[in-house]
């Protein structure tokens, strides 16, 4: 961008203006860049295999954010390099998060990438009370006591693009400020210096050592008392009460490796079409979720029920029959085409009418160790909403909650240990341009006070067997164990 550019745009009222270089960077990788540029509390890194079995293009890595919003209840804090600059108690937090969002007026650059920053962070599963007002304050503790809602001022990000072996460093620049146009400048050639220096050596991940056991993990559940969960809920889809309800149970396990090195053996074991690491300083969050829970980019909303799942066969023979198995559970069936209306029916309430479609059926999905039905469904955004709309119609997904959603979440609450917190919420982005890409937190670890925390649940119905469903929960969170061994293997630097 030419000082004449950055001008005219300042002049026509943005108060934010991205600039941004283009470099090659096929000496370098997205956790390469992430470890050079970014490893300090407020940093993110973005990633996705697509399928299963290609990496997404595009890698994001976010900068250290100086500006952090967390929001506890209906409090919303604002710090400013970890000092609090604003402090509200307010009745609609979501409605607040889209007016903090509008104070940034930022052009869309031509060239630059689909995300050159905004909103990144999380949206935690107890968000839904903010819409349902009938299903009031959790009642359940919350023993790890994360925000309901965290997202950071992305100002400053590398898009790294994989196919072509170059990234855009981008950062927005003030234009209120003296010397705004020069300053920036001079921010991005800081960027491409450090990107310049050698990396920080880290002993190697050693995927020779033969696979260590399952830890001994903490239970929000007995076994016996999830069983018993099981079984109450099929006493209520047999009263008619509701149809589907999606229990789940934490575990919870010592921790010791850097949560890095968690993100790299999980991005070996279960590359997913979302990676994400986020380090929010007092803990993080790690995941690789298999499914969005929300997409909206220019105006087409995409959503995406996965429901039904297989183990990996050792062979390609293996895996077909077991596709096949898959396709012809009934239970497995009637699971998936409720989520598929579910979808459709939270879709619709923000979409034009008529544009709702089912533009893929239960195809099947193979990810590194299990396999799943995934239909796609998608809707233009109805004309005046925006994508904050669509997050408040959809979250949290069907394949976490139920059907009829609401009652199956009443009685979660009801069933459910301990608060869900991060748990079946939303991981991702709201960009400056208005689109927005958020992903269901499944899959994922929350590392806080040297403790580990993942989740996982499976949806109930009327034929459901209650030992298989808690087997379900542990099979769900094998790949994260596993990923947990091998990075404690690795001595902290």
């Amino acid at each position: 961008m030419i000082r004449e550019e950055f001008l005219r745009l300042a002049a026509a009222g943005y108060n934010r203006i991205p600039m941004a270089r283009e470099t090659l960077a096929d000496f370098d990788t997205p956790l390469s860049i992430y470890l050079k540029l970014a490893d300090e509390p407020n940093s993110y890194l973005l990633e996705s295999v697509q399928g299963g079995e290609k990496w997404g293009r595009y890698s994001i890595i976010g900068l250290p954010c100086r500006t952090v919003m967390r929001v506890h209840d209906h409090h919303v804090s604002i710090t400013y390099d970890g000092v609090e600059i604003e402090s509200h108690d307010v009745e609609d937090p979501l409605a607040f998060v889209e007016a903090f969002k509008a104070r940034y007026n930022v052009p869309t650059i031509v060239g630059l990438p689909r995300f050159n920053g905004g909103l990144v962070g999380y949206f935690g599963y107890d968000c839904v009370r903010y819409v349902e007002k009938r299903l009031g304050k959790c009642p359940n503790p919350d023993p790890v006591g994360v925000p309901d809602i965290l997202l950071m001022v992305s100002d400053a990000v590398v898009v790294f693009d994989n196919l072509a072996g170059k990234m855009h460093a981008i950062v927005l620049a003030d234009p209120s400020q003296d010397d705004a146009f020069e300053q920036g400048q001079a921010n991005l050639e800081a960027l491409l210096e450090k990107l310049r220096q050698p990396i920080t050596p880290r002993r190697g991940l050693d995927l020779s050592r033969p696979p260590a056991a399952d830890p001994v993990f903490r239970s929000s559940f007995t076994q016996d008392d999830y069983e018993r969960a099981v079984d109450t809920i099929k006493e209520y889809i047999l009263a008619g009460d509701c149809m589907q309800v999606v229990p789940s149970q934490r575990m919870s396990i010592d921790f010791k490796a850097a949560p890095i090195d968690l993100y790299r053996a999980l991005r070996c074991f279960n590359p997913t079409p979302y990676m994400y690491f986020f380090n929010f300083g007092d803990f993080h969050v790690v995941g690789s979720s298999p499914e969005v829970l929300v997409r909206v980019e220019d105006n087409l909303i995409t959503v995406r029920p996965i429901a039904g799942t297989r183990p990996r066969g050792a062979t390609e023979e293996a895996d077909l029959a077991l596709e096949l198995d898959l396709l012809s559970d009934d239970k497995e069936i009637a699971e998936h085409l409720m989520l598929i209306d579910l979808g459709r029916n939270d879709t619709g309430r923000v979409s034009e009418i008529g544009s709702v479609k089912l533009t893929e059926k239960m195809v099947i999905e193979r990810y590194s160790n299990v396999m799943h039905i995934v239909s796609n469904v998608t809707g233009e955004l109805k004309a005046g909403l925006t994508a904050m709309d669509a997050l408040r119609a959809i979250l949290p997904a069907g394949t976490l909650s139920g059907a009829p959603k609401i009652r199956a979440m009443e009685i979660i609450d009801e069933l459910e240990p301990v608060k869900r917190g991060v748990y079946g919420g939303a991981v991702g982005y709201f960009a400056w341009n208005g689109n927005m890409d958020t992903a269901i937190a499944i899959r994922t670890a929350v590392i806080k006070d040297g403790e580990l925390h993942v989740q996982a649940g499976g949806g109930i119905v009327a034929d459901s067997v209650p030992a298989l469903e808690w087997e379900e929960t542990l099979n769900k969170r094998r790949a994260m164990f596993r990923a947990v061994a091998l990075a404690e293997q690795t001595p902290l630097n």
